[in-house]
């Protein structure tokens, strides 16, 4: 471990020079690779050297504790004990900062919401979590951009696909694919029963044109008409955008903005992040051992979350935690659960690693 450690911090060093070198600052490309990779060793180096640090100071309390005054001794005793503490703890932190980094973390994310099943109290529900990501992504200082949206009269999401961006977005947001449950009293239903509605949430990394290559010649784009709820029309232009990426069969269609160019850029990112996702699933299906550190599967298919509004409790069920906080958690303040899911992968991830 401290063998990697060292070659780490040499590289770092390495790094910072070359950062400082005018032909380096000139090269804007190389200057960005080079800076990102500075970054991520950062955190890791900095434990690393206050580790060093500690265990420098060790030695010397380890000379003091026998000390032939008593009172010195005993001082040297006792911040010997804390220090050793502090580098047991600090030995564990960087184990997991030595785990292989999950290369889409610092990426943007496309994330959709789809209205499951449950009809009208189903799409209401699509709306609290539109409402809850961009609260999130608000108190996060990341950027927010809605790419395709399909809403109801009364406010709801049939269909919504957004653009999350800012460094670490994916890292954070990842955990969200899955079937989110909704437990509540429509305000439909006369009665006060509670009914069972769900909608599914797909987190994919922002696929960049070097991720991902799509040939010209395997794409169909049709251009059409706009049109609102009831079919009204938005405008009397052919705006609106439908993508056909012919191979996968997958479709994309985007009407949002009022020019068929935006339309047709905002597709493409939809597109691109599908595809690589795709091929993002058919990579981890070959890598299943270190599917298993993972939390959960990331299935969209995959029950993950249920929101109960009696109660007030929002339930994670692949960590079996639940948080007495559903108002402030659906305001966005999410990140007690997301902590909570980075810690239970990087556990596991550490203890497959050990084992």
């Amino acid at each position: 471990m401290f063998d990697k450690l060292k070659a780490h911090k040499d590289r770092f060093l390495e790094l910072e020079t070359e950062l400082s070198k005018s032909e380096v600052v000139t090269n804007q490309e190389l200057f960005k690779t080079l800076n990102k990779e500075y970054s991520s060793l950062t955190e890791t180096v900095q434990k690393y050297d206050e580790y060093m640090d500690n265990a420098a100071q060790i030695e010397d309390l380890k000379l003091m504790a026998e000390d032939d005054d008593a009172e010195i001794a005993a001082m040297a005793k006792e911040e010997l004990g804390e220090l050793t503490e502090a580098n047991e703890a600090l030995t564990e932190e960087l184990k997991i900062l030595l785990l292989p980094k999950d290369p889409n973390d610092d990426k943007n994310v496309v994330l959709e919401i789809r209205a499951g099943t449950g009809g009208e109290e189903a799409a209401l529900f699509g709306g609290n979590l539109l409402r809850m990501y961009t609260r999130y992504a608000e108190r996060g200082g990341f950027g927010i951009e809605r790419l395709s949206s399909n809403v109801t009269e009364l406010g709801g999401v049939k269909e919504m696909t957004l653009l999350i961006s800012g460094k670490g977005a994916y890292s954070r947001l990842k955990y969200e694919s899955g079937v989110h449950r909704v437990q509540r009293v429509p305000e439909t239903e006369s009665q006060g029963r509670i009914h069972t509605s769900a909608a599914t949430v797909a987190v994919l990394p922002e696929a960049e044109d070097v991720d991902i290559e799509i040939s010209p010649n395997d794409l169909r784009i049709d251009v059409y008409r706009s049109s609102g709820n009831g079919g009204q029309s938005v405008n009397t232009t052919d705006s609106a955008v439908r993508i056909t990426h012919e191979p996968s069969g997958l479709v994309v269609t985007c009407q949002d903005e009022k020019s068929q160019l935006k339309n047709k850029d905002k597709a493409m990112k939809v597109l691109k992040a599908r595809l690589y996702d795709i091929a993002k699933q058919e990579q981890d299906k070959e890598l299943s051992e270190s599917r298993k550190s993972q939390v959960g599967s990331g299935d969209r298919s995959e029950r993950i979350r249920t929101y109960n509004y009696p109660q007030g409790r929002v339930t994670d069920h692949r960590i079996s935690l639940t948080l007495y906080k559903l108002e402030a958690f659906l305001d966005g303040d999410m990140n007690e659960m997301i902590d909570a899911l980075i810690l239970e992968e990087k556990t596991k991830a550490l203890s497959a690693q050990e084992a």
